[in-house]
């Protein structure tokens, strides 16, 4: 009897461990394994999906990414701005491990992906490696506009490669020839199904397109208005990487592509409303939005942007200067500076007869917000705006849901418009030389008719252009397409910014003279007559900050007193962002222990700064 408890009480314990060791061994639930992925297209689709996640630019970069460009005064200018800024290689971000992150994500993919050969169509297998290799591009844009030479990586880095964790940067040129492979394959692969373009929320061939449209575009003018390689500072290899002027004739050619084969069109309607109803809207108006982010109310998926055009306690209190406002047109498709006396007209009536846009993109005097479920006329605020000239081009006309004081709007935002690749073929034409009447009747015109601004092509170069660019540009073409781009992408994904570096204007135009003066606080004067007190308080509270003299400010923005200083200014420039005249003195990249492909910061970035307007 104890010898048969015996083999029972062993038979049972064998048992158990078996079930511990199956259980100890086993697959888990909540994880799958590189083995196990890689079999199908919804695994690929999943993982493109992820790049959504991680790396589509947020409502700041999308909406607020100009608060430093030359149109823009804020209340307080970035250190990179400002003489007593700290500005060193050690606070520039972008050279973490982390930063480096969705390169590895990016390369696991491709070197992984081959799995699923003979699972997929070659047709989807070679759309999500466009996909990827879109990612890739749009990774080492961000990359060269912010440090120029890089370290070029197509592999996922191991954590014992050495070698590659401590290569030197590839240069500039070798690195912008192997973005401009990756979109080029991207744009010829990626597909225009209504599966991968319905809702412009998905990387597709005319998002390809387009994205390379603008990053040739960028490339292209660097290159022409910089005589040497900034982070090197050694002249352009052209003859190897740019022959014919390949960047700009690669824009060109993307551009008309979407133009000529895309399913896109400019939004029109009532000129009133139809441009700004692209950036007002819940949701994203395809017609023209090639691609963007999505926001719901329905689905509690907010941004900030109103609040941060609102708020007084909030933000960087972004205005537009008096200098860019005047670019405007008038309808009849003149400069609003020939007029006599341009200089004195009064803020009421400032907007008459006027490009459209203008009061699309800041608060006008018959502008009306729904307060409190109350339509009524809305002044700028004084302790939002330091030169009167308030933005609304992103923000929501009714204060509901309290979308003015937190977190709350709900409107969708567009990333890339139809309208930038009309602009971005005008001006790579107009660089090149080959703008022309057709160009601008299939570019400008239809941009400027939407305004209901009467298209007319000038006889000459505007002078007023000409000295907004310091007298660096005396094409008429090119001026025009530079006026339309400003007023068209205005406040949009930091691309007056990127304009601002690509023509060589670091130092903004408006900074050579004080961008506001004291008229514009008695054109507001004019307009409480006109609408009531609502705003006295805020009236008064913008008096004290008016210099004696009735002229600038004595504390609101030293961003303005920068303009007196253009050779520290020049100097502080250098050390920006966007690969701006700063000559690499140490090119290696230390040693990292990950496998991210990451990197510790270079010791030593910069060795001088260059003028700004130098070479």
């Amino acid at each position: 009897m104890k010898k048969i408890l015996l083999y029972t009480l062993m038979t049972v314990a064998a048992a158990g461990m078996t079930a511990c060791e199956d259980f100890l061994t086993r697959d888990t639930y909540d994880q799958i394994g590189s083995d196990e992925f890689w079999k199908s297209e919804t695994d690929l689709e999943l993982y493109a999906n992820g790049f959504l996640q991680k790396m589509i630019p947020g409502d700041g970069t999308i909406t607020r990414g100009d608060i430093d460009a030359d149109y823009c005064a804020v209340d307080i200018a970035t250190d990179l701005l400002r003489p007593d800024g700290n500005v060193s290689p050690d606070n520039q971000g972008g050279w973490t491990e982390s930063s480096w992150t969705n390169l590895r994500r990016v390369n696991y993919m491709l070197d992984n992906m081959h799995r699923c050969r003979g699972r997929v169509s070659d047709e989807v297998y070679n759309h999500y490696e466009g996909v990827a290799r879109f990612w890739r591009a749009w990774f080492y844009y961000d990359k060269v506009r912010t440090f120029g030479a890089v370290p070029w990586y197509d592999f996922t880095i191991s954590a014992s490669d050495k070698e590659a964790l401590t290569k030197p940067r590839d240069s500039r040129e070798y690195v912008m020839d192997k973005v401009l492979e990756d979109l080029t394959f991207a744009s010829t692969y990626c597909l225009a199904d209504a599966k991968y373009t319905k809702g412009s929320a998905l990387i597709n061939k005319w998002v390809a397109l387009a994205f390379k449209s603008r990053v040739c575009l960028y490339e292209g003018t660097f290159r022409k208005y910089h005589s040497r390689e900034p982070s090197s500072d050694k002249p352009w290899q052209n003859d190897v990487y740019n022959a014919d002027n390949k960047f700009l004739r690669e824009a060109a050619a993307a551009a008309k592509e979407i133009m000529d084969k895309g399913p896109f069109s400019l939004v029109t309607g009532d000129v009133k409303t139809a441009y700004r109803s692209l950036f007002t809207s819940a949701g994203l108006l395809t017609q023209e939005v090639i691609f963007g982010r999505e926001y719901s109310k329905e689905l509690s998926a907010f941004h900030e942007t109103s609040w941060y055009y609102y708020s007084p306690t909030y933000g960087t209190k972004i205005a537009m200067t008096k200098k860019f406002m005047n670019t405007y047109l008038t309808t009849k498709g003149t400069p609003f500076t020939d007029i006599d006396g341009y200089k004195t007209v009064d803020f009421i009536h400032e907007f008459d007869g006027r490009d459209a846009r203008m009061a699309q993109t800041v608060i006008s005097p018959s502008y009306q917000m729904k307060i409190s479920g109350r339509t009524v006329p809305y002044s700028p605020n004084w302790k939002v705006t330091r030169t009167g000239y308030h933005p609304i081009k992103w923000s929501i006309d009714d204060d509901a849901d309290n979308v003015l004081s937190k977190a709350a709007s709900w409107n969708s935002l567009p990333i890339i418009r139809y309208a930038e690749v009309l602009l971005n073929y005008a001006e790579a034409k107009a660089e090149l030389g080959e703008m022309d009447a057709a160009v601008w009747d299939q570019t400008i015109a239809p941009l400027r008719n939407r305004a209901g601004v009467t298209s007319v092509i000038p006889a000459k170069a505007d002078p007023y252009m000409e000295a907004y660019f310091l007298n660096t540009v005396t094409d008429k073409w090119i001026l025009e397409v530079r006026r339309e781009r400003g007023i068209e992408l205005c406040l949009e994904m930091g691309l007056r910014w990127d304009d601002d570096m690509r023509w060589h204007m670091g130092e903004p135009a408006d900074e050579r003279q004080q961008p506001v003066d004291g008229h514009l606080h008695r054109q507001h004067e004019l307009y409480l007559r006109l609408h009531g007190s609502q705003h006295r308080r805020q009236r008064r509270s913008r008096a004290r900050l008016l210099h004696p003299s009735g002229r600038g400010h004595r504390t609101f923005d030293r961003h303005f007193e920068y303009g007196r200083q253009p050779d520290l200014l020049a100097q502080r420039r250098g050390q920006h962002r966007l690969g701006i005249p700063a000559r690499v003195e140490r090119e290696e990249v230390p040693a990292s222990d990950s496998a991210d492909g990451d990197h510790a910061q270079p010791q030593s970035r910069t060795e001088r700064a260059l003028e700004v307007r130098g070479q």
